[in-house]
C-alpha cells in the first residue's frame, strides 16, 4: 500500500472535471426529478393516475416496483432509483479502469512499480476515488432532496441506494481488471455484467419477484426510500463489495503488470486487414455490437410503454402545464416519444465520440506509430475511425427507430409509426454528428483538451432534460445542436438547420485534420 496517497491526490486531481461532471449530472437529475413530481403532483388524488398506471408489467421492467406512489418521495424512488443506480455504477467501473488497467497498457504503473509503490497502492486509490465520488453523490443527493421538502431518512436511503450500486461496481471492475488482457476487455465486461444485473431486475419486477434480488440494481430499489426504510439491504452491496475487492486483492500478485489472468488471443497467422478503414472496423466492431443490442432493447422498452404515458400523466393541469411547456399541445404520446428520441440521439453522441476518440487512444498507446510507419497517411488513419464513427450512429438511430416503432406500431395498430419513429431518429444524426466532429477537432488540433469534448455533451445533455423545465433562456437552449434537430414525431423538422448542422460537423471535422497533419503523433 506504500504510496496510495499520493495517487489518489494525483487521481482526484487528474480527474477533478469528469468527476464534477458526473457527479453533478446525477445529483441534478435526482433532485430535479422530485422537484418536477412537487410541482406536477402535488396532492394525492394528482398522483393516483400514476399508482394505477405503474403496475404494468413493461412499465415496472422498466423503472421497477412501485411501492408507495401516494408520496412524492415514493414517486421519485420509483422513477429514479433504478436510472440513479445505473448512473453510478457506470461511472464507478470507469473510474476503475481508467486509473488501473488504463494505466497499465499505458505503460506508468510499470514505472510507478519502479519506485517506492505498492503493488497494492493503485487499485485502492482508484477504489478511493470511485468510493470519494460515491459518498459525494449520496451526500448531496440526499441534502438536495432534503431540501426539496422530502423526508430526511427517505433522501438519504435513496442518496446511499443510488451510491451503494456504484460501490458494488465499483468493485466489479477491480475483479475485471485482473482477469481481462487489456483495459478496454476490463471495462467491456465490468459493463457487460451491469447490463445483465439490469436486465435480470427488469425481468423480476416484471416476473418472478425474487429474481430481483439476484441485482445490485434490484438492491438499491429494494431499500424502498420514502415507502418505509428497510436499512438492513444495505448490508448486501457492502458485503458483496467486500468480497470481490477481496477476491481483485488475491487475484493481482497472480498475474504481471499489463497482463491478465485471462491471456489475448493470438491474431491470425496470415494478416487480413489490408486498410486503415478494415483496422478501424476490426478495432471497433465489438463496441458496436454491444451499443446495437442496447439500443433495440430501448426502442423495444420504450414502444411497449408509450401508449400508456397518456394515462400515466394524468389528465390534470399540471400534466397539461407540462406537455404544454415541452411543446406538446395536448398530445402526451407524441411528445414523450420525442422526449425519448432526443434522448437517444444524446447517447448516440456519446457512442460517436468514443469512436472517434479510439484513434487517439491509439495514438496514445503508441500503436498508431508502426501504422503509420508502414506507409499509411495519417489522414487516412484518422478519417478511418470517424467514418467508423458517422455510419455506426447511423446504424444506431436507425435500429432503434425500427425497433420503437415497430412495437409502437403493433401495440397501437399502426404500422406507419414504423416509418415515423425511423425517420424522428434519424433526424438526429445531424446534431450526433456535430459532437462526434467536435471530437475529432479537438484530438486533432489540441489533443489535451479532448476532455472538454465530453464537458460539452454533458451540457447538451442537461439543456435537453431539464432547459424548458425551468424556462432558460432561448439562447442558452440554442446553444445545444440538439434544439435544431426539431422535435420529431412532435413536429416535422425543418431540411435547412439540419443541412447546417452538417456544415457545422464537416468545418470542425476539417480542423480536426489540419491539426493532426502539423502536429506530431503521439
Amino acid at each position: 500500500m506504500t504510496g496510495w496517497g499520493p495517487l489518489l491526490r494525483l487521481a482526484l486531481r487528474r480527474d477533478r472535471i469528469v468527476l464534477s461532471a458526473w457527479i453533478s449530472g446525477i445529483v441534478l437529475t435526482v433532485v430535479s426529478t422530485a422537484s418536477s413530481y412537487d410541482r406536477l403532483y402535488p396532492t394525492e388524488a394528482d398522483r393516483a393516475p400514476i399508482a394505477a398506471t405503474a403496475r404494468t408489467g413493461a412499465l415496472r421492467a422498466i423503472t421497477g416496483p412501485a411501492f408507495d406512489l401516494t408520496t412524492v418521495g415514493g414517486l421519485t424512488a420509483w422513477r429514479i432509483a433504478g436510472l440513479g443506480a445505473v448512473l453510478a455504477a457506470l461511472m464507478s467501473l470507469l473510474l476503475i479502469t481508467r486509473h488501473t488497467r488504463a494505466e497499465e497498457d499505458a505503460g506508468r504503473t510499470e514505472l510507478l512499480g519502479a519506485a517506492a509503490v505498492g503493488r497494492y497502492a493503485v487499485p485502492a486509490a482508484a477504489f478511493l476515488v470511485a468510493g470519494a465520488a460515491n459518498l459525494a453523490i449520496a451526500v448531496l443527493s440526499a441534502a438536495g432532496l432534503a431540501l426539496v421538502g422530502l423526508p430526511v431518512a427517505g433522501s438519504v436511503a435513496l442518496g446511499a441506494a443510488i451510491a451503494s450500486a456504484g460501490l458494488v461496481f465499483a468493485a466489479v471492475a477491480l475483479v475485471t481488471a485482473q482477469v481481462a488482457s487489456v483495459g478496454r476487455a476490463a471495462s467491456g465486461t465490468a459493463g457487460a455484467l451491469l447490463a445483465l444485473a439490469y436486465l435480470v431486475r427488469a425481468l423480476g419486477d416484471s416476473g418472478p419477484s425474487w429474481l430481483s434480488w439476484f441485482s445490485p440494481i434490484g438492491w438499491a430499489q429494494q431499500v424502498r426510500a420514502f415507502s418505509g426504510e428497510r436499512w438492513w439491504v444495505f448490508a448486501l452491496p457492502v458485503l458483496l463489495a467486500a468480497a470481490l475487492v477481496a477476491v481483485a486483492a488475491a487475484l493481482l500478485p497472480r498475474r504481471d503488470v499489463g497482463a491478465g489472468l485471462r491471456a489475448q488471443r493470438p491474431g491470425p497467422a496470415g494478416g487480413r486487414i489490408g486498410t486503415p478503414l478494415a483496422l478501424a472496423w476490426r478495432l471497433q466492431r465489438g463496441v458496436l455490437l454491444g451499443w446495437t443490442a442496447g439500443y433495440v432493447l430501448v426502442g423495444v422498452a420504450v414502444g411497449a410503454v408509450a401508449r400508456d404515458v397518456g394515462d400515466l400523466l394524468g389528465d390534470g393541469q399540471q400534466a397539461t402545464d407540462l406537455i404544454d411547456r415541452l411543446g406538446g399541445g395536448a398530445d402526451a404520446v407524441r411528445t414523450y416519444l420525442s422526449l425519448t428520441v432526443g434522448l437517444l440521439g444524446l447517447v448516440g453522441a456519446a457512442y460517436a465520440m468514443q469512436a472517434v476518440l479510439r484513434a487517439r487512444a491509439e495514438e496514445s498507446a503508441q500503436r498508431a506509430e508502426p501504422v503509420l510507419a508502414a506507409g499509411t497517411d495519417r489522414l487516412r488513419w484518422a478519417g478511418a475511425h470517424v467514418l467508423v464513427a458517422a455510419a455506426g450512429s447511423a446504424w444506431l438511430l436507425l435500429v432503434a427507430g425500427l425497433a420503437l416503432g415497430a412495437v409502437h406500431g403493433l401495440r397501437t395498430g399502426d404500422p406507419g409509426q414504423i416509418g415515423t419513429l425511423t425517420g424522428a431518429t434519424l433526424a438526429q444524426l445531424p446534431a450526433v454528428w456535430v459532437l462526434g466532429a467536435l471530437a475529432a477537432a479537438l484530438a486533432g488540433a489540441v489533443p489535451r483538451l479532448v476532455a472538454a469534448a465530453w464537458g460539452v455533451l454533458g451540457v447538451c445533455l442537461l439543456l435537453g432534460q431539464v432547459g424548458q423545465l425551468l424556462s432558460l433562456p432561448g439562447w442558452l437552449l440554442d446553444a445545444s445542436p440538439f434544439q435544431h434537430s426539431g422535435s420529431a414525431p412532435l413536429h416535422t423538422p425543418a431540411a435547412t438547420p439540419l443541412v447546417v448542422l452538417v456544415a457545422v460537423a464537416v468545418v470542425l471535422a476539417a480542423i480536426g485534420a489540419a491539426g493532426l497533419r502539423r502536429r506530431d503523433i503521439g
